[in-house]
């Protein structure tokens, strides 16, 4: 069906709804049952009776919030301003332990008499004069001036004054050393008996040079070997095989160092005889 528009007979379209309906039929009378959504059984946690018997034994009355009934304070005793604040003790006035002994006697007081009629038949004036003439000059401190205005200090202390090399025991070697060379002594000779004594009994020989000089070429040989292997290593070491190798080849190279360094060092070195 269509439209006319009165004012200008155009045709106009019927306004159709978004709306749409299923198809009819007759099988939609037909009554259905009402299909129940089914839900997922609720989530119980194996810990439940655990969490339940926690709480009971840690469980107490007023534990947080206190108890319910607090004795109110007396009216007579309320809180005094500074009352909690902490008491310092009381102050008493400064004395040194030895204040007692090193002491000056008291002031006099202005009502105290001297001592009258004591008179000595001492001659000051004569005594300091014998005292002045008997007594030694002091001889004046050496001293030394450090700059140009004249400053001065004493010379004993300036290491100027040689007062060492005065010394009885200088140039001679200080008892210490004297000691420590007689231990040493004495505990190579210990060392060089029982090494003469295990010798004797067959247990231990000494290397001859030539076969120390052998063992040491040889040691130097290895160590040669391993560190043309070391210089042909790739640079990154980007894998565990390579990084093993690496620290295996360094691990060899340093004991060979250690037992080339200890063969050069020992001249006489002794091995036991199996």
């Amino acid at each position: 069906m269509k439209h006319v528009t009165p004012a200008t007979g155009a045709y106009n379209h019927p306004i159709m709804s978004d709306t749409i309906y299923p198809p009819e039929s007759i099988y939609n009378l037909i009554p259905r049952e009402e299909e129940k959504a089914m839900k997922a059984p609720r989530y119980m946690s194996k810990f439940r009776e655990q969490v339940k018997l926690e709480k009971e034994v840690n469980k107490a009355p007023s534990k947080t919030m206190g108890p319910a009934k607090v004795d109110v304070p007396s009216p007579q005793k309320y809180l005094l301003k500074h009352s909690k604040e902490p008491k310092l003790p009381e102050k008493k006035p400064f004395k040194y332990e030895d204040d007692e002994l090193h002491s000056k006697p008291p002031v006099p007081a202005r009502t105290d008499k001297p001592l009258m009629g004591l008179h000595s038949n001492k001659n000051f004036i004569k005594t300091n004069a014998v005292e002045n003439i008997m007594t030694v000059p002091r001889k004046p401190q050496p001293v030394y001036a450090y700059t140009k205005k004249g400053d001065k200090q004493l010379l004993e202390n300036s290491g100027l004054v040689p007062k060492y090399i005065k010394k009885k025991d200088y140039g001679q070697t200080p008892e210490y050393l004297l000691q420590r060379r007689e231990e040493v002594k004495r505990a190579q000779g210990e060392y060089d008996n029982y090494v003469k004594e295990r010798m004797r009994e067959g247990a231990m020989k000494q290397l001859s040079g030539e076969e120390r000089h052998n063992i040491l070429q040889a040691l130097k040989k290895n160590w040669d070997e391993l560190h043309h292997q070391y210089q042909g290593l790739s640079v990154v070491t980007d894998t565990a095989p390579k990084k093993y190798r690496k620290e295996r080849l360094e691990q060899e190279m340093k004991q060979l160092e250690k037992d080339i360094e200890l063969i050069e060092r020992h001249k006489t070195i002794y091995i036991a005889n199996n």
